[in-house]
């Protein structure tokens, strides 16, 4: 009986843990919106600085990174659009960059379904532009991807860098 009694205390100990669990350190995001005529769709993962140093550090200069975390993020427009003047097919695909400090690549890979940039594959790219960064105004904690009037802006610790969509 004190067996069958430590082992529902245990199992209930066990499942009230797992529902009071906070949300993922990530967690995803949409953002949804129109740049021209194109409806465009972004899915990504939030990562939050928490301390560290992001932009050199966990992401490092010159090597490609997932834009986000976890799966990789993702971009998808609804009819032919120009991404800093080049044009690219409507469709979904993966968005992944090449930070650097003065200068970043903004990757448009046909891949849309990966993990991170672990098999990432530069023959799949359909779409790479150059673009500088900016400091941001203020600390952004957490990484976020938005939509300007003609514009898809990242922001993450004191760096923002945009890339221009004619729709």
């Amino acid at each position: 009986m004190k067996r069958i009694t430590f082992l529902m205390v245990a199992l209930a100990t066990v499942l009230t843990s797992a529902m009071a669990q906070d949300k993922p350190a990530s967690p995803q995001a949409t953002v949804k919106g129109k740049l021209g005529a194109a409806d465009v769709t972004i899915v990504y993962c939030q990562p939050s600085a928490r301390g560290r140093k992001i932009m050199g550090g966990l992401v490092p200069f010159g090597e490609v990174w997932r834009t986000g975390a976890n799966d990789a993020t993702t971009i998808e427009f609804s009819k032919d659009v120009k991404i800093e003047g080049q044009d690219l097919a409507a469709g979904k695909y993966a968005l992944f960059t090449i930070p650097g400090e003065s200068e970043w690549t903004i990757v448009i890979n046909k891949d849309s379904k990966q993990w991170g940039a672990y098999s990432y594959k530069e023959k799949d790219d359909v779409l790479r532009v150059k673009v500088k960064p900016t400091k941001t105004a203020a600390a952004v904690e957490t990484f976020n991807i938005a939509l300007g009037k003609d514009e898809v802006q990242l922001k993450w610790e004191n760096t923002a860098v945009a890339f221009k969509v004619k729709g």
